[in-house]
This record gives structure tokens, sequence and C-alpha cells, in this order.
């Protein structure tokens, strides 16, 4: 049975984060829609938050809610985002790795926006 929620969020428009990936995330466990969540920052949502305060500020309220967060260490290299996605709590790391073990577990649904 499918628990646990992996969100590839990997577009970059501001328009699109808040009204889905940011916004369905942020009341997921709560609701206990899911056991766990995780939200994985690949390519460009990480420019976007990284040079984004209110987007920002949304990733802290959705943390607090107990989702979890990393982004990909490549992407994060190449847009130079270190230190504000470290300043995030988002842990920085090779995100193939969760990806894929979340694609091969029959406990993760995985979806990509």
């Amino acid at each position: 049975m499918k628990e646990n929620l992996l969100i590839v969020w990997t577009n970059g428009d501001i328009e699109v984060a808040n009204k889905f990936p940011l916004l369905y995330s942020s009341v997921i466990l709560e609701r206990e829609y899911w056991k766990t969540a995780h939200i994985m920052l690949w390519g460009p949502s990480i420019l976007l938050a990284k040079n984004n305060v209110q987007i920002q500020e949304q990733l802290k309220k959705i943390q607090d809610t107990g989702v979890q967060m990393s982004a990909c260490i490549v992407c994060v290299e190449d847009y130079e985002a270190s230190s504000i996605l470290e300043n995030l709590n988002i842990e920085i790391t090779h995100t193939g790795e969760l990806l894929t073990k979340a694609l091969k577990d029959d406990t993760w649904a995985v979806m990509t926006i």
C-alpha cells in the first residue's frame, strides 16, 4: 500500500509552485493524506527557491508540518544555491538515489511537477 509521497519538483514557474506542490504539500500530513512526504527540488525549482523570499518562507512552513526536503547537489552547485538551501534546512544530496528507491518501492507514490 502506498503510504509515502515523493514530490519531484522541477518546474521553475512561480504560479505552478504556489498552486500545486507548495499548496498541496502544506496540508498533506496534517490531513493525514500520507504517512510521510518528501519534496525533492531539482532543476529550475532550485533557482526559484534561491531567488524568491516568499517561496523560501513557504518552504519553511511546509517543513514545520513534517514534510522533508532535499535538493539535487549538481543543480544546487550549478545555481550557486548551497548557502540559501542549507539555511532552509534542505538536504543537498544525490537525489537520484531517493528517486530510484521510491520508484522501486511499492509503499511510495512519486509525482513529478
